[in-house]
């Protein structure tokens, strides 16, 4: 933890929005959806972002076609596992400049890989020279090619930290 930052205790509010708002497990209901469809992210060049997430990360390209509410934007799509997708539009001309980096207010997404593919990939960054923000023992933080705060995590999907969160 940083010394600027000033530490301060929240276990007693963590633990008061646990008492009034989880659930054990066999009394939480099911969940209304199936998943991430996909997560979508702005591009500012298709090519560039296509090199990054399929040539460094290695995440297949799986589409690529016009995004219906823009003309002339491309929605390309990449496989990041389980069924799961993360998309990118490109916006040529709408001169978004950087203001973009504040549209949705993302903070990061975090990838679930296995152990063996987080230390492949964190050689992979390397090579690649992808600067890391932050590294431990199950995570990489890092940009990708759009300033967008992505981070590789080597826990099972549905657990944390030795946590299950799902």
């Amino acid at each position: 933890m940083s010394t600027d930052q000033p530490t301060t205790n929240r276990q007693d509010e963590w633990e008061r929005l646990r008492s009034a708002h989880l659930r054990a497990t066999d009394k939480r209901p099911a969940t209304t959806a199936q998943g991430f469809h996909h997560v979508a992210l702005l591009s500012s060049d298709v090519e560039q972002t296509i090199e990054f997430y399929q040539g460094v990360l290695g995440f297949p390209l799986t589409e690529l076609f016009e995004n219906r509410d823009y003309e002339g934007s491309t929605h390309f799509f990449f496989d990041v596992g389980n069924g799961n997708a993360l998309a990118f539009f490109d916006f040529p001309g709408l001169g978004l400049g950087p203001y973009q980096e504040v549209l949705a207010g993302l903070h990061h997404i975090a990838i679930s890989v296995s152990p063996e593919r987080h230390a492949e990939l964190r050689s992979r960054l390397g090579t690649a020279g992808i600067s890391i923000d932050f590294e431990d023992q199950t995570s990489i933080y890092f940009s990708g090619p759009d300033g967008e705060r992505l981070e590789l995590i080597a826990d099972p999907l549905g657990s944390m930290y030795g946590n299950q969160v799902l």
